[in-house]
């Protein structure tokens, strides 16, 4: 039984199975006999052929319980506007739509044909297939794709899955695109083959401040950020809210001119390193108890007089942090922990207005870089027997460095070199020196910082009169390439944090809002 209106035009309006089409404009015939037309829509139910003459107007064109098993070339032509085709419930276990350049299908084209076993879309202009278009046809075993122009991109991963784990046969296509892939036969290809994650950072939650340097620290199993905010002269700290799922507000530590707020934790209690540009620099303590920080140590202000940057490390089971000192009169200087306080292990270069300190091990062995605004980047080794820096070497043709940054990739060792004036640089150490890999344009640079996330390794490229560069390692080419914009005012410094299965890029500005991005992956293929 048919049926009634109210009844088809439910089915059309619900209709997803869809086949895009091209034809030409004829003229205008009445609506055929065994369907319904309304103004862009038409339904044929229990029809034995397609028929040729539909209003030229119509957009999509339905067959319910059909009785024909192939569209022939040239079904189309007389309607020139029908973009959709959804045929549904046919009668024959074989479906012929050749020859009728057809353009694209959608995922619901040829749902409900559980018992077809043979579908031919040959010869049209298919140049790729929705996802699980195939899905819930059991008991295909023959698919022909042959003549059309498939471009064997991510779009189209799921079909070489498919074809790896279906039992229908397929004859032989080939890819007409990408060119890394053209002339190729689909059927030889693999999944992995195609490489479709991508990645973004996503901004996630804007902060109300500036700031200067920002760390990301565990404490008693939980995740903490610390902003270092020189105007409002603040250690601000943010805790995660496991149910709102932002950052909020964990506490503060009162300073002056504050640059630097750096955690660090021994024996399971939690120490900041407050350098200040004025007032001298002070070491706090966490308290349990009170729940609050309480100030235990002064630095001394004849060795530090202007903090630039600090380190923490650990060599043989002993803790150690370095400050950085930018001033004409004071020292780069090491502290050391002993049991009771941090005190004076060690006093580095004087006069040579150090801006940036870099902990790292080259070759198994304890290394500290300075970045200094009057000579070379100097690097330190660990002297074992001593138990002290010793000069090393310095990075030549590497003049006005502000500040150098280290990572690594498959065993190798890399640093990101900054460089306010003229171009920073990724170089590679070799054995013996560091070389150069890679430059980048970078006026108004403070900041060039890799970040890793998984297997993701990123360099980020600071700018004070432009958007901020993200660059994606790139292990084929063995660089860095870009890979997205963001915009931070002024940003000094990135720090990332995982936390309930995401991770976040903690972005401080020096001239606009601190943010915090999310660090999302993409399937293409999806």
């Amino acid at each position: 039984m048919k049926a009634n209106y109210s009844t088809k035009t439910l089915i059309l309006e619900q209709m997803a199975h869809l086949v895009l089409i091209d034809g030409r404009r004829v003229k205008q015939p009445r609506c055929p006999a065994g369907c319904t037309c309304t103004k862009d829509n038409a339904l044929c139910e229990d029809v034995r052929s397609v028929p040729h003459a539909f209003p030229s107007d119509v957009l999509s064109l339905s067959f319910v319980k059909s009785g024909f098993s192939e569209i022939t070339g040239g079904s189309f032509v007389h309607t020139p506007h029908l973009q959709l085709l959804g045929v549904m419930q046919i009668q024959w276990d074989s479906l012929f739509i050749e020859n009728n350049r057809i353009a694209s299908i959608s995922p619901n084209a040829f749902r409900g044909l559980k018992a077809l076993i043979h579908l031919s879309l040959a010869y049209n202009n298919l140049d790729t297939l929705p996802r699980d278009v195939f899905k819930g046809m059991d008991a295909l075993s023959k698919v022909d794709l042959r003549g059309n122009n498939l471009i064997c991109d991510c779009k189209l991963k799921w079909l070489v899955e498919w074809m790896h784990q279906t039992n229908a046969t397929l004859d032989q296509i080939h890819c007409s695109g990408p060119p890394n892939y053209q002339g190729r036969k689909i059927n030889d290809l693999l999944p992995h083959s195609f490489d479709c994650i991508t990645t973004e950072f996503a901004s996630y939650q804007p902060l109300k401040f500036e700031s200067i340097s920002v760390e990301a620290f565990t404490f008693v199993n939980e995740q903490y950020v610390v902003f270092a905010q020189p105007f409002a002269g603040t250690c601000s700290f943010l805790e995660w809210d496991h149910v709102e799922m932002t950052f909020r507000t964990y506490d503060t530590i009162e300073s002056t001119s504050t640059v630097v707020c750096k955690p660090m934790v021994i024996d399971h209690h939690l120490f900041v390193i407050v350098a200040q540009l004025f007032g001298g620099s002070h070491i706090y303590k966490r308290d349990s108890s009170a729940n609050k920080f309480i100030k235990i140590q002064d630095i001394d202000i004849l060795k530090i007089r202007k903090p630039n940057d600090i380190e923490t490390f650990m060599i043989n089971g002993e803790s150690f942090f370095v400050i950085a000192d930018s001033s004409k009169a004071g020292s780069t200087t090491v502290y050391k922990w002993n049991g009771n306080g941090f005190y004076t292990h060690q006093s580095l270069h004087p006069w040579y207005r150090d801006t940036d300190v870099e902990y790292l091990e080259i070759s198994n062995k304890p290394h500290l870089i300075l970045s200094s605004s009057s000579q070379r980047p100097v690097v330190y080794q660990w002297n074992r027997s001593q138990k002290k820096f010793d000069r090393r070497t310095d990075i030549p043709d590497m003049e006005d460095v502000f500040s150098v940054k280290h990572f690594w990739v498959k065993g190798d060792l890399f640093i990101c070199l900054t460089r306010f004036i003229g171009d920073s640089r990724v170089m590679r150490w070799d054995g013996a020196m560091f070389r150069e890999v890679q430059t980048f344009p970078s006026r108004g640079s403070m900041v060039f910082q890799p970040v890793s996330v998984s297997n993701w390794q990123y360099a980020i490229l600071g700018s004070d009169y432009s958007l901020t560069q993200v660059y994606q390692w790139d292990t084929k080419r063995g660089q860095f390439i870009p890979s997205q914009e963001l915009n931070i005012q002024a940003p000094r410094s990135f720090s990332v944090v995982s936390v309930d299965d995401r991770v976040f890029l903690l972005a401080s500005s020096f001239k606009g809002k601190s943010q915090i991005f999310e660090h999302h992956e993409i399937d293409l293929s999806d």
